[in-house]
């Protein structure tokens, strides 16, 4: 890895739904202001690890973890950890887009707001700063109080990257943002993130492995609950240091 510093981080982490051990003795660094992306067959533990960095696992029942995980250094498993200000701190986009069933500029300002941000014209600044970010603003800057539904697809998943970002997050966590999405608006958002990179630590979980080479910085190769194994993401895929990571690579599994 490089000199960069750590943001994220697990050491000897263990997962359980209920009997179920789903992430296995996870160790594992990941730098900020990179992009690292997570793959591995379906059901190999990617989209739970990463959810371990804002503890969104804890809304599942019979969910226990053993092992520590750390954001910018501070064991996020503790007892008295803040949950509210550690999901400010790290945001979150998931698979399907969800926006609020309101409009474009409410979507934006519903975080700050519910954050005690008060002034339209301090939210209208944060409203277009976070379109700005995800590369929205040109679009709907004429129709801000239109709904977000009427949004495509594509669009719709980078209103939820800008309401993300709306939050001043440090680091932002992504689910499969463009499995559901044409190859057009995947081209848009991988461009999105690769813009935001320099300000901020993003981790995105994928299966396609064309959209993880084009855009990580560095990857990690999960199989069946176990970190197999993480470089950069060039040796990941052009050089891999396991047989079983080479077969999943090029096709040969998964």
């Amino acid at each position: 890895m490089s000199e960069r510093t750590v943001a994220l981080s697990s050491a000897g982490l263990h997962l359980y739904y209920g009997a179920t051990h789903a992430l296995k003795d996870i160790t594992l660094e990941l730098p900020e202001r990179q992009i690292s992306a997570l793959i591995g067959p379906s059901g190999c533990g990617k989209s739970t690890f990463l959810r371990c960095f804002n503890r969104m696992n804890d809304m599942i029942e019979g969910v226990r973890t053993e092992g520590r995980v750390l954001v910018e250094g501070q064991d996020i498993n503790r007892e008295n950890v803040d949950l509210e200000q550690l999901r400010k701190r790290v945001g979150m986009v998931f698979q399907k887009s969800n926006p609020f069933p309101m409009s474009i500029r409410d979507n934006i300002s519903y975080g700050p707001r519910m954050a005690g941000v008060r002034g339209r014209d301090r939210l209208d600044a944060i409203v277009e700063r976070s379109l700005r970010q995800a590369d929205l603003w040109v679009e709907v800057k004429d129709r801000l109080d239109g709904s977000a539904l009427d949004l495509s697809g594509g669009q719709q998943q980078r209103l939820c990257i800008a309401r993300a970002l709306a939050n001043e997050p440090e680091i932002l966590l992504l689910d499969e943002p463009a499995s559901a999405l044409d190859p057009i608006s995947t081209a848009k958002i991988e461009e999105t993130l690769l813009q935001l990179r320099s300000r901020y630590t993003i981790v995105i979980v994928t299966h396609n492995l064309q959209q993880a080479a084009r855009v990580a910085d560095l990857t990690a190769f999960f199989m069946l609950g176990e970190l197999v194994e993480v470089s950069d993401t060039t040796t990941m895929f052009t050089k891999p240091g396991q047989r079983i990571t080479e077969e999943y690579i090029t096709g040969r599994f998964g």
